[in-house]
């Protein structure tokens, strides 16, 4: 049987302008008629048109950036005792992709800023609801980075790297609350993941899938739904999926 207690609750996901936040969302939206969708983001156009999209007044959007800690404690503040059974952190992003000796201190900021910070702050925010009401499901955005590093991956590696560590102690730390924790970690998916950290050259992030099938966003928000549907005893702790094609980050078959 679903866990029907987070169904009937709010669900958050963070980075939901596009690739897995967006798949998901609208995943969600379908397959849990009686729950409230609550997307942010930072980019209120997209958020706006998803929210048009998805045509529900039980769709609501929140602009903000989670790096921002102030900003992800207003919008605490504005949850209020609303009944938020389930937090994904997906917003985060790689930038850059060069040796660690010629790599932009700049792009380090912001992928640790968003990919540890971000889901930090959103955690530290919501969690203690969770506890307080004995329920709820946080799904943390991993990524085979996290797994195995590879050439010019550096900080990227480390933040999912970390990203995994800090998974695996929340479980720990909050044994005994009825709250589980998940990792969905990714291989190669085609989304805006490539062209944002190329810094918007289309044609180097074309490259990255050029003879192999990737993953799409779908499969990734597929394996989220299928992890917060588990009975309220089974906690999926982390899937690991890849494409066909690919073994490890540098073992990919291209035709």
């Amino acid at each position: 049987m679903p866990t029907s207690s987070l169904k009937n609750g709010t669900v958050v996901i963070t980075g939901a302008t596009s690739g897995f936040g967006e798949a998901t969302a609208r995943l969600i939206a379908k397959s849990w008629p009686d729950a409230k969708l609550w997307i942010t983001g930072r980019r209120k156009e997209r958020l706006d048109s998803l929210v048009k999209e998805l045509g529900s007044s039980r769709v609501s959007s929140f602009c903000f950036d989670v790096s921002d800690r102030k900003a992800v404690e207003n919008f605490a503040k504005s949850a209020g005792q609303e009944n938020i059974t389930v937090l994904v952190n997906n917003a985060g992003l790689a930038a850059g992709l060069d040796h660690f000796q010629d790599a932009s201190v700049d792009d380090w900021d912001q992928m640790i800023d968003t990919n540890l910070k971000g889901l930090l702050y959103m955690t530290r925010a919501l969690l203690p609801g969770m506890i307080a009401r004995k329920t709820g499901h946080i799904v943390n955005m991993g990524s085979i980075a996290g797994h195995v590093t590879y050439p010019k991956g550096h900080v990227y590696v480390a933040t999912k790297s970390a990203v995994r560590a800090l998974t695996e102690s929340l479980r720990i730390d909050i044994l005994g609350s009825n709250v589980r924790v998940t990792s969905i970690d990714p291989g190669m998916a085609e989304t805006e993941f490539s062209v944002v950290r190329f810094h918007g050259d289309q044609h180097k992030a074309d490259a990255v899938y050029k003879g192999m099938r990737p993953l799409v966003a779908d499969d990734i928000a597929e394996a989220i739904l299928w992890s917060l549907d588990r009975p309220p005893h089974v906690n999926i702790q982390e899937i690991i999926l890849m494409p066909t094609d690919q073994a490890t980050p540098r073992d990919v078959s291209r035709k």
